[in-house]
């Protein structure tokens, strides 16, 4: 796969994982987590992440508690921070920022997750482009003004 090439993964990527504040897992974790420990499917999201060199971008962003949640309970009084997004480490700045959208009723227990992604595009260059239209241009208006002659010289006779 090109270097140049980013690879997101997004959503809930293990079943329930819920990252902590170890100090352990930060090469793949941000300090601004909801939970205090990672539970199992959390150690395991962390350990798939730092072997594929990536990084979870949920907990890489300072907001508010209310904006860190992607879920909560049916009862309305549990609440956790179990979707998340991983990026390539070497690509982890493209991800400008991460937060939960509280507003939009997707009737589900999860909300929305929301990440600004800033990335170039590469420029397609038109210079080989222009000169073959210039080339056309030639070619038509020369077989025009053969048409032209042929049409001028058949009228007159």
């Amino acid at each position: 796969m090109p270097k140049s090439d980013i690879i997101i993964i997004l959503g809930d990527v293990c079943v329930n994982a819920q990252l902590g504040k170890e100090r352990l897992y930060n090469e793949v974790t941000g300090q601004y987590t909801v939970h205090k420990e990672t539970n199992r499917n959390g150690e395991l999201l962390c350990e798939f992440a730092y072997a594929n060199n990536m990084v979870v971008m949920t907990t890489n962003f300072q907001h508010k508690r209310i904006h860190k949640i992607t879920w909560l309970s049916p009862d309305q009084n549990t609440t956790s921070q179990i979707d998340h997004i991983i990026i390539n480490a070497s690509k982890k700045g493209v991800i400008e920022d991460m937060r939960s959208r509280r507003g939009p009723n997707i009737d589900s227990d999860h909300f929305l997750v929301k990440a600004v992604i800033k990335q170039k595009l590469s420029v397609i260059h038109k210079k080989t482009l222009k000169l073959a239209l210039k080339w056309n241009n030639k070619i038509y208006k020369i077989h025009q003004n053969l048409k032209n002659i042929d049409h001028y010289y058949i009228t007159s006779w």
